[in-house]
């Protein structure tokens, strides 16, 4: 991976994006990134008066100078606006939150999930169409109210890896991202139950390792010699979602490292488990 030094912040004034400022400058200090703030603003917001009386050029002109304003007013204390850049764009939030952040050349966009809408109707917001579409790692929280920047000695990260043609990518990713900011890195793998009835099975150290266990630990192993890492595997048997969440659920981690296909188009880059892996996390998640 190229090293994260640029990060898009998008934000919406809403307490949610106030909430993430602290996370997001936690991130950047530990990246030693740079950070801009991005308002999408809708131009479908203009009146019909507006319109009636004066000229379509003029009234865009006066909607982009009051966004530009409440966006250089907004997080000032956080991110002073002659220090951190702000940009402001007209039409889908979505989409130019996208367009901003291949344009820009961001590595990253850091953004919160607003929790209610987000868990009942994931596949309508605008951070999921950002996870969809963008290029660069997405980090998003559901948490924003209430996660807070931990002390430097406390980073710990875990990735979710399965076996399939992405893995390397996906546990190169996370291997390179912690040896960045130094931080402990913990494998956590789901191998699918036979009986979908059974209660999660976390593989313990003092247990039995049945065939497939022993199989996907060396499969494990033999990516990490790939990518030059040695971090810790805890697999858990059971149904995939729930088995990633519970095992990722005995860990106190800082974020949860998740893949999504490199496929864009129709077909999508959010396949499988990962919308319900970001809805449901205990952490915010990075998927690359």
């Amino acid at each position: 991976m190229r090293p994260i030094t640029n990060i898009l912040f998008p934000v919406d004034f809403s307490a949610g994006s106030r909430a993430m400022a602290a996370y997001v400058r936690r991130a950047a200090g530990l990246l030693a990134a740079k950070v801009a703030l991005l308002h999408v603003y809708d131009p479908g917001s203009y009146s019909g008066f507006e319109l009636a009386v004066r000229p379509p050029q003029e009234v865009a002109a006066e909607h982009e100078e009051i966004a530009q304003r409440r966006l250089n007013a907004f997080l000032q204390h956080e991110f002073p606006a002659n220090e951190y850049a702000r940009l402001a764009a007209a039409g889908d939030p979505a989409k130019e939150i996208v367009r901003a952040a291949r344009q820009g050349g961001f590595d990253l966009i850091l953004m919160p999930t607003h929790a209610g809408t987000f868990r009942r109707m994931l596949l309508g917001s605008t951070t999921a169409k950002v996870l969809n579409d963008a290029d660069c790692p997405v980090t998003t929280s559901r948490h924003a109210e209430t996660i807070a920047p931990r002390p430097l000695e406390h980073r710990e990260y875990l990735v979710a890896t399965g076996l399939g043609e992405e893995s390397e990518r996906v546990l190169r990713f996370a291997h390179e991202l912690a040896q960045q900011v130094g931080s402990h890195l913990r494998i956590i793998h789901a191998i699918q139950s036979r009986d979908p009835q059974l209660p999660v099975d976390l593989d313990l150290d003092e247990r039995i390792q049945s065939e497939e266990r022993r199989e996907a630990r060396e499969r494990i192993a033999a990516l990490q010699g790939k990518v030059g890492s040695n971090a810790a595997v805890r697999i858990a048997v059971g149904p995939v979602k729930e088995a990633l969440l519970a095992a990722a659920g005995r860990s106190d981690a800082d974020l949860l490292i998740i893949g999504r296909s490199s496929q864009a188009g129709t077909q999508g880059r959010l396949r499988d488990l990962t919308y319900a892996v970001v809805r449901d996390s205990p952490f915010p998640v990075m998927s690359v």
